[in-house]
């Protein structure tokens, strides 16, 4: 594996592990952003075990190549559900920009594991 995609999973498994605890947490600024853009409550645990079963399957994927691309290719759609729902309300460039940037680094991180092999 290259060694740009494993600095790369490493720092996106952080980011996904750090966003899922917050929600688990309910950090004020995570759960104003969740009812901002219309999640329930009985979701954001859903959301927040997705986004840590994701930085696991990063981490795991250092070593099982196929489980890297998948968890990398899977947050890169959670994070394309994060725009979406930016967008529905109507949220600027300051609301979506961040999972958009997540989304592309993902998918990024994916392309790169996979055309290690």
């Amino acid at each position: 594996m290259q060694v740009a995609s494993v600095v790369l999973s490493v720092l996106l498994a952080l980011v996904a592990g750090f966003s899922g605890l917050g929600k688990l947490q309910k950090k004020p600024q995570i759960m104003s952003s969740m009812e901002h853009v219309g999640v329930k409550l009985n979701q954001i645990p859903v959301l927040a075990y997705l986004e840590l079963a994701g930085a696991l399957g990063l981490l795991a994927g250092l070593a099982f190549v196929g489980l890297g691309v998948l968890s990398s290719s899977a947050l890169s759609l959670y994070f394309v559900g994060a725009v979406i729902a930016h967008l529905k309300v109507n949220d600027g460039p300051a609301g979506f920009a961040p999972p958009l940037v997540l989304g592309l680094l993902y998918a990024v991180n994916a392309y790169l594991i996979a055309s290690a092999f």
